[in-house]
């Protein structure tokens, strides 16, 4: 029996669902393994656990509670009744009548699950699981090879960066190789800190050492002695799994000296970030790993000639390296039957946000905006439209409806004006107000910044002071050019990819989305009826029966009213916090939210 272990399993309720089926089964007599795994990544069907017995397919279930857990205990497990009604699908050969196959359902057929193979399958914890899934024969095979044999074949792959740049991963060994020198490093980036990501959390908390099979052969190709992992505290299992593969690895031989008689020394280290988002960047990154405060620097040079320590270095993101170890295991060719000419292989995605089915999916490159949203994530809940997208973190950008057929891939999205980043697609609905995601980004981003260059120290903070006075009323007409002006100064000037970037998210609502800018400074209005300062609620007197559930709940009293008669509300003390609102609704519906323009016109 598999256990989603992974944080968005543990975050629903996993550990109480795992201690109820240890009593169940103790309770039953029944002779069952329990192992803990990782992400499937259907995140919102978590706590999720798949049984299997034997002559029979697996079966998935989703969103197993302490009362579903025993009953599938003493349904299936005791008196072989599979419940239907509560499972996923199956996996395996065979079928079972009423459930479907698993990888046939709605969003996983469209997927091609490359990357994520092994993830929620196999016991994180236990190498064995991972060597008898082809795990470390692509290190074994690399160092029968020579280096530039290694790089010929990443370089057939066509494997680009999957950290945002999209950058060759052959090139970069590469630069590095020839930089000369008898000390190399490498870098694993795991700070992953965009609003809404967690791909890079889920593969090292669910198949680790797919990670550090591709560190190995990438160390093994530049000539590295060792390399760092760098990861944020505030990813506490993806670190404890990490430490234990790692010792694993030691253990098996992978770490070490002279490494399976190949004469290769290598060993890795983890470096714990504190989680600014600015180490995301190399130069930043590098000076955090030498216990300096991190902060950008100029290029050139570029890390490949001189980086850690002085020293030729390579920096990979996680998804990079997982993607080495695959081509390494399979062949160049089996990695680049998918994608599109100049982006190949597959691609991992967290959808957050106003999505049906929130998770992590990995498609093939050149997949669309609007088959990933609607055809894997379900689309827009409680009958909603859709209106944007915002992909590539707060250094992307937001997409609206017209571009829900454009393909996901690194070319593509630069076209329409956003990044690809490390694969974070934050949906919204039409209840969203693009110039208060705007604002919510920059602030992000500003705060994020580590004040070394004027442009985004200084630029960054003025706009977020002029898109604050826009959601709060203050907003003025020239206020919509100067923000253009100062976006395109902060681009120009700013020393990283941070400040480059931090105007993105401003530029592309601009760009698509004015008319919500323009409705707020001219005329009073939100059209999303989400900024407090244009908004008011008001009680439908021939709803509301004086339950008092809205009186009592308000606090600052504003709400008044005699029991079972319609009661009001004092604008001049509502501070719109929704609450009143929030238990009415789906109850009584005696409340509702108005532009406030209407009620100062009394309508």
């Amino acid at each position: 029996m598999l256990i989603g272990s992974a944080t968005c399993g543990r975050s629903a309720g996993a550990a109480l669902v795992k201690s109820v089926i240890q009593d169940e089964l103790e309770k039953n007599n029944a002779n069952a393994e329990i192992i803990e795994v990782g992400c499937i990544g259907l995140c919102y069907a978590e706590p999720i656990i798949t049984i299997f017995k034997q002559g029979k397919p697996g079966i998935f279930y989703g969103n197993v509670t302490k009362k579903t857990a025993k009953e599938i205990i003493r349904s299936y497990i005791v008196e072989d009744d599979p419940l239907p009604e509560y499972a996923l699908g199956t996996i395996g050969e065979g079928k079972i009548e009423g459930i479907p196959l698993f990888f046939d359902t709605e969003v996983l057929k469209p997927q091609v699950r490359r990357i994520l193979r092994n993830c929620g399958i196999i016991d994180p914890k236990n190498i064995n699981h991972y060597i008898a899934n082809d795990g470390y024969s692509g290190f074994m095979d690399a160092i029968e090879m020579a280096p530039e044999e290694v790089i010929e074949k990443i370089k057939e792959s066509g494997l680009r960066g999957r950290g945002g740049a999209g950058f060759p991963t052959w090139m970069k060994w590469q630069f590095c190789r020839d930089s000369g020198g008898e000390t190399r490093y490498l870098i694993c980036n795991a700070d992953e800190g965009d609003p809404g990501a967690f791909m890079n959390r889920s593969l090292l908390e669910s198949d680790p050492h797919s990670v550090l099979e591709g560190i190995l052969i990438a160390g093994y190709v530049i000539g590295a002695k060792k390399a760092y992992i760098y990861c944020r505290a505030e990813y506490p299992l993806a670190l404890d799994h990490l430490k234990h593969a790692i010792k694993q690895m030691r253990e098996y031989g992978f770490l070490g000296e002279n490494i399976c008689g190949s004469g290769f020394n290598f060993d890795i280290e983890i470096k714990e970030g504190a989680g600014a988002f600015v180490c995301g960047e190399e130069t930043a990154l590098i000076a955090s790993v030498e216990g300096k405060r991190g902060t950008p620097r100029t290029r050139p040079p570029f890390p490949t000639t001189s980086g850690l320590f002085g020293k030729p270095t390579v920096i990979n993101n996680v998804e990079t390296l997982a993607s080495v170890a695959l081509i390494m295991q399979k062949n160049p060719d089996k990695f680049a039957e998918f994608g599109t000419d100049s982006s190949k292989g597959t691609k991992t995605f967290s959808l957050v946000g106003e999505i049906e089915r929130p998770g992590l999916i990995e498609v093939p490159l050149g997949t669309t905006l609007r088959e990933v949203i609607f055809d894997i994530g379900g689309g827009i809940p409680g009958g909603k439209k859709f209106k944007a997208v915002q992909i590539g973190g707060p250094s992307g950008g937001c997409l609206p409806e017209n571009f829900l057929d454009t393909p996901i891939d690194y070319d593509s999205m630069t076209m329409a004006g956003a990044i690809m980043g490390s694969g974070g697609l934050v949906i919204m609905d039409e209840s969203t107000c693009m110039v208060e995601v705007s604002r919510y980004f920059l602030e992000f981003s500003q705060r994020e910044s580590c004040g070394k260059c004027v442009p985004c120290r200084l630029g960054a903070k003025q706009m977020l002071d002029v898109l604050t006075d826009i959601t709060e009323g203050k907003g003025k007409p020239e206020d919509v050019q100067l923000l253009k002006d100062l976006s395109e100064g902060i681009k120009m000037g700013s020393l990283c990819g941070l400040g480059q970037n931090t105007p993105n998210p401003v530029l592309t609502t601009l760009k698509y989305f004015e008319n919500e800018y323009n409705a707020h400074i001219n005329d009073d209005f939100c059209p999303a009826l989400a900024c407090k300062e244009f908004i008011a609620y008001r009680i439908l007197t021939e709803e509301c029966n004086g339950c008092r559930l809205c009186f009592k709940s308000c606090p600052v009293d504003a709400i008044s009213g005699e029991k079972k008669q319609p009661h009001v509300i004092d604008q001049e003390k509502c501070i719109k916090c929704g609450t009143c609102i929030e238990l009415c609704s789906g109850k009584y519906d005696a409340m509702e939210c108005i532009p406030k323009i209407e009620m100062d016109e009394g309508k």
